[in-house]
């Protein structure tokens, strides 16, 4: 059986390893936009759009899976809420008659 510590850095790792196939299709798929681009010889950059707007999500996936911020963590508001009940139930002993 797995602790829990190890349950989570598996979770991890399979976050970071999508995040890197994510990016890895990201470069295939906009080299072969960006080639149709210059071998059909238009003059307006047509894949510019798919490529910011792919560009935002991998901006975002990286930040979810290798930013540690306690904005979007379950478990670091899992943590506030529980002290914050404490933080009630003390005040709440304190000044019960």
């Amino acid at each position: 059986m797995q602790s829990t510590n190890d349950n989570q850095l598996r979770e991890l790792a399979h976050k970071r390893v999508d995040f890197r196939r994510h990016l890895a299709a990201f470069l295939v798929i906009n080299t072969i936009l960006w080639s149709i681009w210059l071998i059909t010889k238009t003059t307006y950059p047509w894949p510019i759009w798919p490529t910011a707007g792919w560009g935002i999500g991998i901006l975002f996936h990286y930040l979810f899976d290798y930013r540690k911020n306690g904005f979007f963590s379950e478990d670091e508001e899992f943590e506030r809420l529980k002290r914050s009940s404490a933080s009630s139930e003390k005040t709440i002993k304190e000044h019960s008659w």
